[in-house]
């Protein structure tokens, strides 16, 4: 069945796909520039409040596909497929805050290097699926079909090389971390990071579930 068969006729799930995807990319690079800047008190609070204005900013879009869900009469997808996507698009903003409000929390002090190589790549994990999410309407067409497949393997990639630095990350704070605090703070922050790339690879497999049963 052609994708552009089953368009709606009520609602723009594609258009919500995409606000969202916008929003997770706004969170991302505000926690990158909270990372970046972390030793500025003033820029770190603001970079944090653009965080959550971005994760609020979600959340109101996937409430707003949740209730269009229920009164859409034709959906371009199945509507368990719009449920799962926009649901684990919202995860991977919800992560982004929960590792803002951590380092407050938690107090840390000082920006790891390890830290700043996991947020680059949950950046660019978050990039890679705001392009794949764009290109969900086209995918009848061979050659897009092809083009988000691709940037799906690529968010596999980001997320096969999230898990190398947090393992290796994990090794050396054991190794060389003598203040059981410390520890205890980075690695929940390298987990939380990881795990951001971990939810960027679960919305590519829902995509790529898409693609297979719509194309």
């Amino acid at each position: 069945m052609l994708f552009g068969k089953l368009l709606p006729r009520d609602g723009n799930f594609f258009e919500l796909f995409n606000q969202h995807a916008d929003q997770i990319v706004e969170a991302a690079k505000a926690f990158s520039l909270l990372v970046a800047n972390y030793a500025n008190l003033e820029l770190r609070a603001k970079y944090n409040e653009l965080v959550d204005r971005a994760e609020h900013d979600a959340d109101r879009v996937t409430q707003e596909v949740n209730r269009a869900i229920h009164v859409t009469f034709i959906t371009p997808i199945d509507r368990d497929q719009i449920h799962a996507l926009i649901n684990t698009m919202d995860d991977v903003a919800d992560l982004i805050q929960d590792s803002a409000e951590t380092m407050a929390l938690y107090d840390v002090q000082v920006m790891t290097e390890e830290i700043s190589r996991l947020t680059d790549l949950s950046l660019k994990c978050c990039e890679r699926l705001r392009h794949a999410v764009s290109l969900l309407p086209r995918i009848a067409e061979p050659a897009t079909m092809e083009a988000a497949l691709k940037t799906c393997e690529e968010i596999d990639q980001l997320e096969g090389d999230a898990d190398r630095v947090m393992r290796m990350a994990m090794s050396k704070l054991f190794r060389d971390c003598t203040d059981v605090r410390e520890l205890i703070k980075l690695k929940a922050i390298y987990e939380l990071l990881e795990t951001i790339t971990d939810r960027c690879e679960d919305v590519a497999n829902v995509i790529e579930g898409i693609i297979l049963e719509n194309s």
